[in-house]
């Protein structure tokens, strides 16, 4: 496993943070820009990927189709997202291709067309996303959990709202991008075969002229336990269920995620064999951690059918708060072996470390090797774990149900 993170700040204040992976033939990239959709006003939820939808549609000297027929002709696989804080573009290609694609890039982030006549197409597609949630239960569950979970605007869909989206100009789009796509919080994380020297020339070229702006994230106000019942005509109910825990950068981070995996880390986890397998209640059930900068959860999900959705409910938060007396070393065990598989097949990975790093950088302002994630894994026991739940404890639960009829929530709950 490589342990040489390569760092360079550039004047503007972009970040460029790499990995050599020598044995690959592969480079991938990931730019982390500061458009997410904590930034839509509150009457423009779905700005941010509007906008992350809109600069793929021509840039500089390329139209659209130019455009994508040029990432092709490179075979550059490619993707774009809207996440809380960011808007994410990320490729991956040959190593040979990287200086080429990355130019590609240089001019989508800073020399975009933002063309009026694609904004109804862009729209339209925006509309089938969001009817696309509604027709998904459990995805509009997953959204109406979090966004009780993390006030706003933390918590807020980069799906947005169909008033929102319907009534978005391209006045809205310009601005947004006037303010929000600029090197200031900007990080390019680059992973693979690659030339370092030859790599910060390449991006001091494209990007050390990009304007520097001022980047700054909204207050994460204190947030509070709630329940909710959402009304959705179905013969299914979907329960979701967060609670607190700590974010990436804090030292009992790992502990946090290994108490998960025990709940939730493969069929043979707490929630996957208490619930579905000997009882039978659900289809699906699952638990994650989440980490925003500065505060974490964990979010749990179950999907089953109405009728037995009570009980579901009540064994699911009896499962959480049995996590609290502790950890067996046989299902930390197993818990490792998974993670360890994780880590090796990451290693194998351009497109996925290039991530990992952007996003480490992001929270940590360092990056963490693959090496020394290795050893915290190592490190991880019993003990650890069950001193953190000693601390932490699952507890202050937001519940969100979806489905035909409320449940009732046990006591303790809040």
């Amino acid at each position: 496993m490589s342990a040489n993170i390569l760092s360079h700040t550039f004047p503007n204040r972009l970040v460029l943070v790499a990995e050599p992976m020598g044995s690959l033939q592969s480079a991938a990239f990931t730019f982390l820009v500061p458009a997410g959709c904590v930034h839509d006003a509150a009457d423009r939820g779905g700005l941010a990927e509007f906008i992350c939808e809109m600069v793929m549609r021509g840039a500089a000297e390329r139209n659209n189709r130019q455009l994508v027929l040029d990432l092709d002709n490179l075979g550059v696989q490619r993707s774009q997202s809207v996440s809380d804080a960011h808007a994410c573009f990320g490729g991956v290609s040959l190593a040979e291709n990287l200086s080429g694609a990355l130019a590609i890039y240089a001019d989508v982030l800073r020399r975009p067309h933002l063309p009026q006549a694609h904004l109804e197409m862009v729209r339209q597609i925006m509309l089938q996303e969001l009817q696309a949630v509604e027709d998904e239960p459990a995805q509009k569950l997953g959204i109406e959990l979090r966004r009780r979970y993390y006030p706003a605007p933390w918590g807020r869909p980069p799906q947005g709202d169909r008033q929102a989206v319907e009534s978005m100009t391209i006045e809205h789009i310009r601005d947004f991008f006037n303010a929000r796509y600029h090197a200031d919080g900007t990080i390019l994380g680059v992973a693979g075969r690659f030339d370092w020297q030859q790599l910060k020339r390449t991006v001091e070229r494209l990007l050390g002229d990009w304007t520097a702006g001022q980047e700054a994230e909204p207050e994460l106000p204190a947030a509070r336990p709630m329940t909710t019942h959402v009304s959705y005509a179905s013969q299914q109910t979907q329960i979701g269920i967060a609670y607190p825990s700590v974010p990436y950068r804090d030292d009992d981070y790992f502990e946090a995620w290994g108490a998960v995996g025990v709940l939730s880390g493969g069929m043979s986890a707490r929630l996957p064999t208490e619930v579905r397998e000997r009882r039978g209640l659900c289809y699906s059930i699952h638990a994650t951690c989440h980490s925003l900068r500065r505060r974490g959860g964990v979010f749990c999900h179950a999907g089953t059918t109405a009728d037995r959705a009570q009980e579901t409910l009540d064994v699911t938060l009896a499962e959480l708060r049995r996590l609290a007396r502790g950890v067996e070393q046989h299902e930390l065990d197993r818990l490792k072996a998974r993670i360890k598989s994780a880590l090796i097949m990451q290693q194998e990975s351009s497109a996925a470390r290039s991530s990992t790093i952007a996003r480490d950088w992001y929270h940590l302002g360092r990056v963490r090797t693959l090496d020394e994630v290795g050893r915290r894994i190592d490190r991880l026991s019993r003990d650890s774990i069950n001193a953190y739940l000693a601390e932490h404890p699952p507890r202050d639960f937001t519940v969100v149900t979806l489905g035909p009829e409320p449940l009732e929530m046990p006591d303790g709950v809040l």
